[in-house]
């Protein structure tokens, strides 16, 4: 079908002219200044008033000087003025809304507690749902360098942009590696500056979700001046704030289910006894697989049964074995466990069972008993918090030599900090025979050693519930940018020169447990006058404190948490520098007339050094990563050009054709060298009918990270196993067969968590990855009658696919994919990433490092309408935008099948935005509405349709709706309004399939502000 559609689109000659665009304020091209309300975008439009004289411009998406909108790809506009009266905040988040990225998920500060390119705090943006790394974003037309922490850093974080010195956004939505560069493959975002600035201006915005938390201010200086005919500058300061938001300030985060059902439809989550209510799961993202806490692990032991578990369980022998455990053991109600819970309640049982404790794990007992709750748990961020500081700062100066040549520069700082707060349990070993073990528990043997107890068994393990913890990031970005542009040797030709350098410099810290200052103070001995002392006596080493349900409950002795609960840090660099020369101008006539072209050379060098704390570099930390340093280099050299040729004009059926070619040689350091093209066409039969294509290759190197990240160690929680006994159900054989291959039985509970073990790719040969990009439309614009308007309509069809993607494929999916396998380690496949499992503990390790995927598909079509008239003594304007996905899909191995996930959970079919704004002399009243389509997971997870199924993973149509009025005065502007107007929170799904916030999906194109009032006040001096 997707070839069918395309040569069914294709059948004309070309296609295409016209903005599509997102907007309800006409848009303009790059470099114009002047008032967009001024401009129509109409079939040949010019880019600023016709009876302006304007110099011809570079439009994103070609590096060919025009001065019409006659350009075969589509390209989106938005203002400054429009992102002001949709109330964002930053460009960040206009950068991150629907109408640009159409409906695919984006990395924001609810990503904190993720392992994110950039780091925590870090905010990108990927096009066509391709990811980050396959998006350029241009400021002014030039690059814009990676910058965050941490050894993932590869793609430009939106955090670094200015604000109010935007003038507007172009978004181009194709492919232009040959035009840009190699990680063009998705799309183009180019920010445009203000130029013409004269004078100063202050500006103020406050957004307030009316539920509280998560305000966010900014504060803003614009200036400018001319100081003669030859010199002018203009720049910005601005500062902005967001608070953090927390789990504990919304209602549908306060509490994380299950949100499961029986075969009827009905929920079916297990009732807390303590609340009547059901059972909260904030310890984790996904549900009851959460890790306990305040509970102790031990070897089988007899207990008495947790009232929430009821005793006189059906079954049992009376002896207390593995085959029997958590099963009823004699007429006493004693029972076989292997976690515990502290009850002073439990006393006076028989010889053998333990007073004190009440059993809550083992065998058959629900794990749904276990503790799982506190309210520290909610001063988690939901969005993390996080304050910038930006400058900007350009000028020009016209130098009389070199053709005219004008010299100029760019300055752009930032710098941002950021935080998350999360929550952290601590999992305390005590050696077997360890004096703080009291003597009741003395009889436990839990397992082989660990990392805490110096080489001996683990007698009991404590599931202490800590408290909150801390990351923290300091990123400062600077970029520095110069050049000189003139008339070149040939007339009407003009050159540009530019050199660019661009540094993020980035400090970053988390709190941790240091494993060898928990091995040292759990070693002891007694100590004189009694408690306890460090066993090797090493200087300021605290004694752990001795097992006491107080300190299972989690009240720890000071000086001790201070001993081996730090905070550790690492830091960030990341350089880059792009030099360019460039040439373009008229090569010769046709009667259509003249076929321009651009010619030009550049050279890119970047260089990565991300190193981690020692503590993480040595493995010291208590369950968290290990990570090595980061460090590697690459340089590109490239040699481009573009030609346009008009091939006819005001002719009879062909009132415009042009086409249009361009085409890199592109020479990596790391990866040797290959040609990208891309073919464009316009053709427009008669006035108000137009026709664009667009054909191109992309080659792309992988980032630096991707080639060179230090190897990385994490854990996936026990309960992720696949042969755990709550991941096998009826429907699942083949996994318990495969499970059965390794000696796992039923009802297999784990012990140990996984470890993922993940590295950039360059050791494992890494590849180059290669792409072809297709789009073509249709524009109509026709002639109503007088009075009626005037009307666009866009439509776009596109389709892009990448050979030999570079990507993560993700430790959850690598596991799922190879214990669902029926040839399971025999087949390869998937398998190939997982290791047997450790003789001793069952343990897992899966490498998850970048590899090449063979396939990914994303098919779709824009539609776009767009409708201005007079109405009454003001101008209506409207606007709709809909992106629908055709395919959205990914092939691991070329063996395997394509795995279509278009229209799932976090990938819906269909997303959109409307937007109706009337102005009537100084106001402008607008409302407007984000749509986010349905989205269905059941078929592609393979459990049926519905909640009989036992869970939900589909959602419904969601809508965002958004109201403002702006008023403008010759010297200032006022705009207020409110987001969400309707306070719409995020659909909820079941735990387990997908990370979660509170229960909703963990996705951007859902608001978790509520709704918030907003205020935006800029007074021109």
């Amino acid at each position: 079908m997707r070839n069918s559609f395309k040569t069914a689109l294709a059948s004309g000659t070309a296609l295409g002219v016209l903005l599509s665009v997102a907007t309800v304020t006409p848009s303009l091209a790059q470099d114009v200044g002047g008032d967009a309300a001024a401009v129509e975008a109409t079939e040949e439009q010019p880019v600023a008033d016709p009876s302006t004289e304007v110099e011809a411009v570079v439009v994103v998406g070609s590096r060919i000087r025009r001065d019409t909108y006659n350009t075969p790809a589509p390209i989106t506009v938005i203002t400054r003025e429009e992102a002001t009266l949709q109330g964002f905040a930053s460009t960040t988040e206009a950068l991150q809304s629907t109408a640009v990225t159409g409906g695919s998920s984006q990395i924001n500060n609810a990503y904190g507690g993720y392992v994110t390119e950039g780091g925590p705090g870090a905010n990108t943006i990927g096009l066509r749902g391709l990811g980050p790394s396959r998006t350029l974003v241009l400021l002014n037309g030039r690059r814009v360098a990676p910058a965050g922490s941490r050894g993932s850093v590869g793609t430009a974080d939106l955090n670094v942009l200015p604000t109010a010195m935007l003038e507007r956004v172009e978004i181009l939505r194709d492919g232009a590696s040959s035009i840009y560069g190699s990680d063009a493959i998705g799309g183009v975002v180019n920010l445009v500056t203000r130029k013409n600035v004269e004078g100063f201006e202050i500006e103020a915005q406050y957004n307030a979700p009316l539920d509280g938390g998560g305000e966010s201010s900014r504060i803003a200086i614009v200036g400018g001046h001319e100081f003669n005919d030859r010199f002018r500058m203009s720049g910005s300061v601005e500062w902005d704030n967001r608070r953090a938001l927390t789990l504990g300030d919304r209602d549908w985060t306060r509490c994380n289910q299950d949100y499961t059902f029986d075969d009827n439809g009905d929920r079916s989550d297990y009732i807390d006894p303590t609340t009547g209510r059901y059972k909260c799961y904030p310890i984790t993202a996904t549900g009851s697989n959460g890790v306990t806490i305040n509970t102790i692990g031990t070897g089988l032991r007899q207990g008495v049964g947790a009232p929430t578990v009821g005793v006189g369980l059906p079954g049992g022998n009376g002896d207390c074995d593995t085959s029997v455990r958590g099963q009823q053991a004699g007429p006493d109600n004693l029972y076989c466990f292997n976690r515990w819970r502290y009850n002073p309640g439990v006393a006076g049982l028989p010889s053998g069972a333990l007073n004190g404790w009440e059993g809550v794990g083992g065998g058959s007992v629900l794990t749904a008993v276990r503790d799982t709750f506190e309210r520290r748990m909610l001063n988690e961020d939901l969005i993390s918090p996080t304050e910038r500081v930006t400058a900007f700062l350009q000028g020009s100066f016209d130098t009389g030599v070199l053709g005219n040549g004008v010299a100029y520069f760019e300055l752009l700082g930032n710098q941002r900090k950021s935080s998350q707060t999360g929550y952290r349990q601590l999992s305390l070993d005590y050696a077997v025979g360890s004096p703080l073990i009291p003597g009741d528990l003395q009889f436990s043997v839990l397992s082989g050693p660990s990392d805490i107890t110096n080489g001996e068994n683990v007698g009991v393990r404590a599931f202490i519930g800590f408290g909150n913890d801390q990351s923290e990031q300091e990123v400062t970005f600077l970029k520095f940018t110069t050049g000189l542009r003139g008339d070149f040797v040939l007339p009407d030709w003009k050159y540009d020169f530019t050199v660019s350098h661009s540094r993020s410099d980035a400090e970053y810290m988390m709190e941790a447990f240091l494993i060898d200052r928990l091995s040292q103070s759990l070693d002891v001995v007694a100590a004189p006058g009694g408690g306890f002392a460090c066993r090797d006596g090493s200087a300021g080493c605290v004694a752990a404190p001795a097992l006491t349900p107080d300190v299972v409950a989690g009240v720890l002795p000071a000086d001790w948490v201070d001993y081996v609960w730090r905070p550790v840090t690492g830091s960030t660099k990341y350089d880059e520098t792009v030099v360019s020369a460039v040439v373009d101008g008229p090569l010769y006539e046709l009667p259509a007339g003249a076929v321009q072209g651009v010619f030009g050379v550049e050279y890119r060098t970047a260089e990565i050094d991300d190193t981690p704390s020692i503590h993480s570099q040595t493995g010291n930390l208590l369950n968290l990563t290990t990570s090595a340093p980061t460090r590697g280099s690459d340089s590109v050299w490239e040699a481009f050009g573009e030609v346009e040729i008009p091939v006819l004009r005001d002719m009879a059926l062909a009132n415009d054709l042009t086409i249009s070619a361009s085409a890199r040689y592109t020479d990596y350091e790391s990866y040797g060298d290959d040609w990208t093209y891309k073919l464009g066409a316009v053709y427009s039969p008669v006035q108000g009918l137009t026709f664009r294509a667009t054909y191109g290759t992309s080659f792309r190197a992988p980032a630096l990270f991707e080639q060179f990240q230090g190897a990385t160690s994490g854990f996936l929680s026990a309960t992720s196993d696949p042969c755990s006994a709550d991941r096998i159900g009826p429907e699942d054989g083949i996994r318990a067969q495969n499970c059965a291959l390794e000696g796992i039985g039923q009802g297999y509970q784990p012990t140990s968590g996984i470890t993922v073990v993940s590295a950039g790719g360059a050791a494992q040969g890494l590849e180059a990855e290669t792409s072809s990009n297709f789009t073509a439309g249709v524009i109509l614009t026709p002639e109503l009658p007088e009075g009626w308007g005037k009307l666009a309509v866009a439509v776009d069809y596109y389709e892009i696919e990448i050979e030999n993607g570079v990507q993560r494929v993700g430790a959850g999916s690598l596991i799922q994919q190879c214990y669902d396998d029926p040839d399971f380690r025999a087949g390869g496949g998937y398998c190939r990433f997982i290791s047997e499992r450790d003789p001793t503990t069952n343990a897992l390790t899966v490498y998850d490092s970048y590899a090449n995927v063979a396939t990914q598909i994303v098919e779709g079509v824009d539609y776009n309408v767009r409708y201005t008239r007079d109405v009454g003594p003001g101008d209506l304007r409207l606007n709709l935008s809909v992106t629908q996905y055709l395919e959205q899909s990914t092939q691991l191995f070329p063996t395997d099948p394509v795995d279509d996930y278009n229209g799932t959970l976090t990938a819906p079919e269909f997303t959109g935005t409307f937007v109706a704004a009337y102005t009537l002399s100084d106001w402008t009243f607008q409302y407007g509405v984000d749509w986010v389509g349905e989205q269905d997971s059941h078929a592609y997870l393979g459990i049926g349709s519905g909640r009989t199924s036992g869970y939900d993973f589909a959602v419904d149509d969601y809508f965002l709706h958004n109201a403002s009025v702006q008023f403008r005065a010759d010297d200032w502007t006022a705009t207020v309004g409110v987001r969400n107007l309707w306070d719409e929170t995020p659909p909820w799904i079941s735990s387990g399939a997908y990370n979660r916030v509170g229960n909703a999906p963990l996705y951007s194109g859902y608001d978790y502000f509520g709704r918030t009032a907003f205020v935006n006040i800029a007074k021109r001096f």
